[in-house]
């Protein structure tokens, strides 16, 4: 039902802010036999487009699904050799305690995050809420060998491979990774459109929604449609309203974020579509945290008809993130029913 393997390249492939290359080469090869036209922009969104097959006015929709996971830059590296880093994206540091990152120098380096032991710190330390300032890499090299392969201003990723738990999925970087999965899946399935799809993998999303916004300057879209993550507070001491959606209860259609309200028609037609079709979903309501629905809503000439689907993620923007395969499966399902049927709803009301 999912296509393990694919995914895992997609979720391990690097891709900080600002340096999302790598991934987006291997995107374009996946994405290059399935679409029309393709074309990476200024700022580095790689903009797809599958050209509708019935379209007399031009409509465009614009689905954006954004490439780049949170990381870190090296900003110093100390007389001992340890370096220290500024986040690129929000981390929880608490998370960060003893996990393995990658510093991408002249060649992959691993190193350990590392900070005060437990054995030394003061019963006041131990209380404290740790903060990224408290935390460094350690490389196991010294000041001379680190300098020969870390620069400052080279990009950390977080070190850790995708495997399955259940029926869930384990891995970084599924924030925003498995997003882009789904758009993949979406435009291998996608044939009938009346509507020009443009497909838009963005960058610098996690550092404040850059790219989504060229791009939506750019295409102008009629209609938008985000892809991404959103919070499954779904776990034991969670209060009912506290949970956002959960795993497992179907893909999640965004009602509003803290950057944007969904337009209530796109949140209408998302809803009909997924009960026409008997596609299991939750509404989302996320009241800190913003994704490219915002850009793809109001940086558009004329603005757009805008939403999103979400699929429920938790532990998310920490080392690792879980997804359940079924919520997946289902967002691809209503993303590619959307997009087939956008020209038959009513937007007039």
């Amino acid at each position: 039902m999912i296509d393990i393997n694919l995914l895992s390249k997609i979720c391990e492939i690097p891709g900080a802010p600002g340096f999302e290359k790598d991934i987006r080469n291997y995107i374009m090869e996946l994405v290059a036999p399935l679409v029309d036209e393709m074309s990476i922009d200024n700022i580095g969104n790689l903009i797809a487009l599958k050209k509708g097959k019935n379209n007399p006015h031009h409509k465009k929709i614009m689905v954006a699904a954004h490439i780049d996971e949170i990381g870190f830059m090296v900003t110093h590296i100390d007389d001992k050799g340890f370096v220290w880093f500024h986040t690129l994206g929000g981390f929880d540091p608490k998370t960060l305690t003893a996990q393995r990152v990658i510093i991408h120098g002249s060649e992959d380096v691993i190193g350990v995050m590392g900070s005060k032991p437990i054995h030394v710190m003061s019963p006041e330390e131990k209380n404290k809420v740790a903060k990224i300032e408290d935390y460094f890499i350690d490389l196991g090299r010294s000041k001379e060998e680190v300098e020969k392969i870390v620069s400052v201003g080279n990009p950390i990723t977080r070190e850790r491979s995708l495997i399955e738990m259940g029926n869930c999925i384990n891995c970084k970087s599924l924030d925003n990774r498995i997003s882009v999965f789904v758009l993949i899946e979406t435009l291998k399935q996608l044939q009938n459109q009346d509507y020009d799809v443009y497909a838009v993998f963005t960058v610098q999303e996690e550092v404040g929604l850059r790219g989504a916004q060229v791009a939506a300057h750019s295409i102008n879209p009629d209609f938008g449609i985000a892809l991404d993550t959103t919070i499954a507070y779904d776990v034991p001491n969670a209060k009912p309203q506290e949970r956002v959606t959960e795993l497992g209860k179907g893909t999640a259609i965004k009602l509003m974020d803290s950057s944007a309200i969904a337009d209530y028609r796109m949140i209408d037609f998302l809803k009909k579509t997924a009960i026409e079709y008997q596609i299991p979903w939750q509404p989302e309501i996320l009241t800190a945290g913003g994704t490219d629905t915002a850009p793809v809503q109001k940086m558009g000439k004329n603005g757009a008809i805008a939403g999103a689907i979400s699929i429920p993620t938790r532990h998310i923007h920490q080392v690792i993130e879980m997804v359940h395969k079924q919520d997946v499966f289902h967002t691809i399902q209503l993303l590619t029913k959307a997009l087939e049927s956008v020209s038959k709803y009513d937007w007039s009301h």
